[in-house]
């Protein structure tokens, strides 16, 4: 029997974690992040300063972010703001770039059962766009299937493993939604599944992540597998699906 797990694995429960990364390790397969590589990666922390979550920006005033990486419990009430700060434009997820504090969250209320996992992140105050801290674009089609993907975050190297100080990256493979279904019985048009060898994919700690595909933002890292870098594809929120929802709880 196949086992689901939502990617996060870090938040509130959990806390940092203290152990030092091996530097010869990589994220599941990964490779360090060089700077400027990836200005719309941002990292979700805990008001103490502890990494939860990954994200992207897709305004000067929104971060896009996975819902379960915000929610009280297992519902669809977030938490409030003031417990998350942001750091963008960093490849370091406790130095360097901008700390922001967040002004409000916004969950998808349709959430729940590792589908339609997203939510916005309003910050206090506005971005100012540099080579380092950039928007990314946000999906409108389908990713072609078996077209290389690009994932990213500051996510644990293997499960149960140290979480990187330097974002790392890798590449999987987009699945059409009945090959989704048939690999690991997730056949949802508001999912993409992005296949991988074993020892490579997300982890605990790339929640809300970016995936993207010809420099567009194609998913939002939700959950994995029967546990991080097995054979099993990995489940994103598919941007294209979600995207009327996003724009239309950005406007004020």
């Amino acid at each position: 029997m196949l086992r689901f797990f939502v990617v996060v694995g870090l938040l509130l429960a959990v806390g940092a974690v203290s152990a030092l990364p091996n530097p010869d390790s990589r994220i599941v397969g990964g490779t360090d992040a060089e700077v400027g590589q990836f200005p719309h990666q941002v990292s979700l922390q805990r008001e103490d300063g502890s990494h939860t979550c990954g994200g992207s920006i897709i305004s000067d005033r929104f971060i896009l972010t996975a819902a379960h990486c915000v929610v009280v419990g297992n519902g669809v009430e977030p938490f409030p703001p003031q417990y998350f700060q942001v750091r963008v434009g960093s490849i370091q997820r406790m130095v360097g770039g901008l700390l922001l504090k967040l002004k409000r969250i916004i969950v998808n209320k349709t959430y729940g059962n590792f589908l339609n996992d997203v939510a916005l992140l309003e910050l206090e105050t506005p971005l100012t766009f540099t080579d380092y801290i950039k928007p990314i674009e946000m999906a409108d089609e389908e990713v072609p299937t078996g077209s290389e993907v690009i994932i990213s975050g500051w996510g644990r190297l293997y499960t149960g493993g140290p979480i990187p100080q330097r974002l790392q990256w890798n590449t999987v493979k987009a699945l059409t939604t009945d090959e989704c279904g048939t690999a690991i019985g997730m056949g949802y048009d508001s999912l993409i599944c992005l296949a991988h060898p074993a020892n490579n994919g997300a982890c605990n700690g790339d929640s809300g992540g970016p995936a993207t595909y010809n420099g567009k933002l194609v998913g939002v890292a939700g959950f994995v597998v029967d546990g991080c870098g097995s054979s099993n594809p990995d489940g994103y929120a598919k941007v294209a699906h979600h995207k009327e929802w996003i724009l239309e709880n950005m406007t004020p």
